[in-house]
């Protein structure tokens, strides 16, 4: 009896420790989440958060030309994904995600006791919700403080947001490897494609990744990221998500892993970087909140982390063409200018380390790309060169003819050819080279031979066989080319420089140089509206002015330091002769002038000195040939257009720049001016700028000392302007004038996007009358005779400003 009762008394006390322990075990706990609970991050932070998204900027036919972000992300919402990615990462990462309140017991328990076991934190059994907690609100500590605060989050952000929200959140948050932040993202990075078109098989490739995406990057680790895909796999499996007969399937599919372009490349950077530019610059603190955008971001904050639709006017086929043929151009200028030596100079030892380190193929070489080459022997008549990995080539004394020293003073039409490959390079000498076109023989149509030369092909070249090469060199010479479509102001094409990697400086838009003569069809465009004809009579003679303020005397000259006499206007502009354009525009006035470079749209500050009518103020290529838009349609003036549209994700419009005209000169005005300046290019100084079988018209444009060399060429639907010159101001080499250096590269670039706009000629509007193939205004008469501009009398006063003379004694 006494035994059982001291048994039931035990049960007792048991019982009672039990519940004293659980209660107090209960209020420690208790006790716990309120003490972690006290200084948890404000939820509303997940509410508020605005996922930084890639802005993508487009080319006008829609292509990508070019992404901004700091993280590589696009957002989209769950039916905008493949149905297998979100099962994919709930089978690998939480499968009860449907099911538990922001937290697994079962989950969390399993992996403190594998912890307990390892004597470490290893693994950490979070959910889904808990690891979107950790990302977006808490560190990365590993502590069970943190755990409990991760905990106490996940259950209040289910309370608040449904499941679909938080899977949404987490699927575009999460990172995914090779800077791709979500399953959009992750797609094009490592498939090529968009999130919705991802296979199963694609799916658990993608799913496997945030465990540890280096470790199991597919480009770095295809076999680790294999072996990921298929536990992935095995689950939707073992959870009966998939078949047998999927799983099977998926697991045979091969894996491609490529990605999607991010972009163009090449020449069409200088346009993406002129975008991204004015995009900085236009969302400013003050313009976003104009336009009611809630945002703490601005400038290149907002632009690469907002996730904009920029869409531009850029043509891929005119911004590549014009990078091919600005490239042409400057590499045969610099080879007319001479040769400075070879890259560098290695001695025996780091020759061998040139050819160990060398990856050289022939497919280098293809497309007409240059590589590096190692100097191994020098004979009178060619040059052979190691290329690496057992390949070498040669390099016959003509292909290299142009290497002579520089001297800026001579021509190099009077210039020796180099005879000797002595004279050039020495063994060690480190040197560019282009692999040289084969020579064919083919019959004519007449039955004739005729050789051609066809393209390196690097397929047919066998280890061991000697490829022919060019010598080559990276010029210093700068230059830009921009193209606008007058009928809209769509800038097509935009180059800034040689090659974008060595600059970003874009001098088509920020360069601001003289245009030497390109300015004058505004002096004789300012004339035609003063009294003038295209067959009005000007005096090409020694011209002095002296400065009633300061007695200076000022004496221009044409390029060619001789003088023709009495010559008609068209005959002037066309030959380009100096006096001849000082006299008109100091006849109709310089004021004239200015307003009608106004008129056109160039943004300089013009002072009221003669020496501007030879173009002596600075101006961007881009604007000069926005003011040759007028000529080309019937003398309306536009504004350029690079960005179109700028759209936010939810496709709300922030900026558009619509098509905008002015009047900037009568259509009469504007005919004339077309057929003097197709006289420019048929007989005038810009004939290397003639396309057979094509209305061009333009006027070449070249400063003193040859510092700068300027072409400006147009048609009724496009207008090209061409500028060539050095960054430090310094001479193109004698004989180096527009018509020679700039009108060639115009040439280049139109010639192969001519195809795509019409043959039409220039309008003849309402008023003109033809005679001897010169027009004529209705109104004035053919002759000449009452608009003859004899000059005026030497030292005759003209309007002058601050600084004029300054000005006047730089350019001349």
């Amino acid at each position: 009896m006494k035994i059982r009762l001291s048994l039931k008394k035990c049960a007792l006390w048991l019982m009672g420790i039990i519940i004293v322990c659980g209660l107090l075990g209960s209020g420690a706990v208790v006790m716990l989440f309120y003490w972690a609970s006290r200084d948890l991050p404000d939820l509303n932070r997940i509410a508020d958060y605005k996922q930084p998204q890639a802005t993508v900027v487009l080319a006008r036919d829609g292509s990508t030309l070019g992404t901004l972000y700091h993280e590589k992300r696009f957002v989209i919402g769950l039916k905008d994904m493949s149905r297998y990615l979100p099962m994919a990462f709930l089978a690998a990462e939480d499968d009860s995600f449907y099911h538990h309140m922001g937290i697994d017991p079962v989950a969390i328990m399993r992996a403190a006791i594998n912890n307990f076991r390892k004597g470490r934190q290893g693994e950490g059994g979070s959910t889904i919700t808990q690891q979107l907690i950790k990302q977006l609100l808490l560190t990365s500590e590993r502590s069970y403080t943190r755990k409990m605060k991760e905990a106490i989050l996940a259950y209040k952000l289910e309370k608040n947001f449904t499941k679909d929200q938080i899977l949404t959140i987490y699927l575009n948050q999460i990172y995914l490897g090779e800077h791709a932040f979500g399953v959009e993202a992750a797609a094009r990075t490592y498939f090529g494609k968009h999130a919705s078109d991802i296979t199963l098989a694609e799916s658990a490739v993608i799913a496997g990744l945030p465990k540890a995406p280096s470790s199991y990057n597919p480009f770095r680790r295809p076999e680790e990221a294999k072996t990921r895909q298929m536990y992935v796999l095995g689950r939707l499996r073992d959870l009966k998500w998939i078949t047998q007969e999927q799983y099977d399937q998926a697991i045979k599919e091969p894996l491609v892993y490529w990605s999607m372009p991010e972009g163009m490349g090449g020449a069409a950077q200088w346009y993406l970087e002129e975008a991204r530019r004015l995009l900085i610059e236009f969302f400013t603190e003050a313009n976003l909140k104009a336009l009611g955008v809630d945002t703490t971001k601005y400038g290149a904050d907002y632009v690469y982390e907002a996730g904009l639709t920029v869409r531009t006017a850029m043509d891929p086929t005119n911004q590549a063409a014009a990078g091919a043929a600005l490239r042409r151009g400057l590499e045969e200028l610099d080879k007319r200018q001479g040769w400075r030596g070879p890259v560098e100079h290695l001695d025996p030892a780091e020759q061998k380390d040139f050819l160990v380190k060398s990856t050289f193929s022939p497919l280098d070489l293809a497309g007409d790309d240059w590589v590096k080459a190692l100097v191994t022997a020098v004979d009178a008549k060619d040059v052979t060169v190691a290329l690496g990995r057992g390949y070498s080539g040669v390099i016959p004394v003509v292909a290299m003819s142009w290497a002579r020293k520089p001297n800026a003073k001579v021509a190099a039409a009077n210039a020796p050819s180099v005879k000797d490959a002595h004279r050039v390079v020495v063994p060690g000498d480190v040197i560019w080279v282009s692999a040289e076109g084969a020579t064919v023989t083919e019959t004519g149509a007449k039955g004739r031979k005729e050789q051609k030369t066809v393209p390196f092909d690097p397929t047919t070249v066998k280890k061991g066989a000697v490829i022919p090469l060019r010598l080559q060199q990276e010029p210093l010479v700068q230059g830009a080319i921009a193209s606008v479509e007058p009928q809209t102001g769509d800038v097509v094409a935009l180059i800034g420089g040689y090659q974008f990697g060595d600059s970003h400086f874009n001098r088509a838009t920020q360069a601001r140089r003289q245009p030497g003569s390109s300015f004058k069809p505004v002096v004789y465009s300012t004339a035609l509206d003063h009294g003038f004809t295209s067959a009005s009579m000007v005096l090409d003679a020694p011209f002095v002015y002296v400065n009633p303020y300061t007695n200076e005397v000022w004496r221009p000259s044409n390029y060619e330091h001789n003088y023709k006499g009495e010559l008609p206007l068209h005959t002037a502009l066309a030959l380009s002769r100096n006096t001849c354009t000082v006299r008109v525009a100091q006849q109709v006035g310089i004021a004239n002038v200015v307003q009608r470079a106004k008129e056109l749209g160039l943004e300089p500050h013009f002072p009221q000195e003669l020496a501007i009518s030879l173009g002596a103020v600075a101006v961007s290529p881009l604007n000069l040939t926005q003011a040759y838009a007028a000529f080309a349609n019937q003398g309306l003036g536009v504004r350029p257009r690079i960005i179109t549209s700028i759209t936010d994700p939810k496709g709300r419009v922030l900026y558009q720049q619509n098509v905008e005209h002015w009047q900037a000169i009568s259509p009469q005005n504007a005919y004339i001016m077309d057929t003097l300046l197709k006289e420019v290019v048929n007989a005038g100084t810009g004939v290397r700028a003639k396309i057979e079988g094509r209305i061009i018209a333009g006027k070449t444009g070249t400063t003193n000392d040859e510092h700068d060399a300027w072409f400006m060429g147009f048609s009724p639907y496009l207008v090209t302007g061409v500028y060539v010159g050095y960054d430090q101001v310094q001479s193109l080499g004698r004989l180096e004038q527009g018509g020679r250096t700039a009108a060639p590269i115009f040439r280049y670039y139109r010639s192969k996007v001519e195809d795509r706009y019409p043959k039409d000629d220039f309008t003849m509007p309402e008023g003109i009358v033809m005679s001897d193939g010169l027009a004529f205004k209705a109104d004035q008469p053919i002759q000449g005779a009452s608009a003859t501009a004899q000059g005026a009398p030497e030292g005759a006063p003209v309007d002058t400003s601050e600084g004029g003379e300054d000005l006047m004694r730089q350019m001349f």
